[in-house]
């Protein structure tokens, strides 16, 4: 459970793709996320070769923090986070992860802990290098089905700006949510995410 900590026990991942082609498409919203948190609680990321990826740290309710944007491509996403975790000792249940989900309409989240992976590949990945462990937390945040089986390309386009606007509103509402489990615990901040309806 969050809750405050004198210890840099929480990691909050972002996944996505890197690369200019890929900035701010349907499967790299968990990155933008991640870094709509970092503008706001200051916090920097700078590129960090020994955990593959882009690392800061900073605090969120007085709580050390430590988030990271694996550079590996979503496919081996585990590396990242499986390196940082173990240097630091965190541990799979002091786990965020930000990442896409096709069930569910663009706006839409939802908070949950532990489940399945959904065929999400980061999220395979992540629990392949944390010892096959799925007890971490995960924010999911819908992009919608595409509208044919080319699913590929659907997780790599760009949201149409009505889509867009949705996701846009559910960041505030999810980081608003991300400071409430470190200040209220996960039942209210699950109620806050998972209850969002975008306009």
């Amino acid at each position: 459970m969050f809750k405050k900590s004198s210890g840099e026990n929480w990691l909050i991942v972002g996944l996505g793709n890197v690369g200019n082609e890929y900035d701010h498409t349907r499967h790299n919203i968990g990155y933008d996320l991640l870094t709509k948190l970092c503008d706001k609680f200051s916090v920097s990321l700078n590129p960090e070769a020994k955990f593959s990826g882009l690392t800061g740290r900073g605090k969120i309710a007085g709580n050390e923090v430590r988030f990271i944007f694996p550079t590996t491509y979503m496919n081996e996403s585990g590396r990242a986070v499986g390196a940082l975790a173990t240097f630091f000792k965190i541990k799979p249940e002091e786990i965020l992860v930000l990442h896409d989900d096709l069930d569910l309409e663009p706006g839409f989240m939802k908070l949950k802990f532990a489940g399945g992976l959904a065929g999400h590949n980061g999220l395979r990945s992540i629990t392949k290098c944390l010892a096959n462990s799925q007890n971490y937390y995960r924010l999911r945040l819908g992009i919608g089905k595409p509208p044919s089986k080319d699913v590929v390309s659907w997780v790599l386009g760009r949201p149409n700006s009505a889509d867009q606007n949705k996701i846009d509103d559910a960041y505030q509402t999810a980081i608003i949510g991300i400071e409430k489990l470190f200040t209220e615990g996960v039942s209210k901040a699950t109620a806050l995410i998972n209850g969002f309806k975008p306009n």
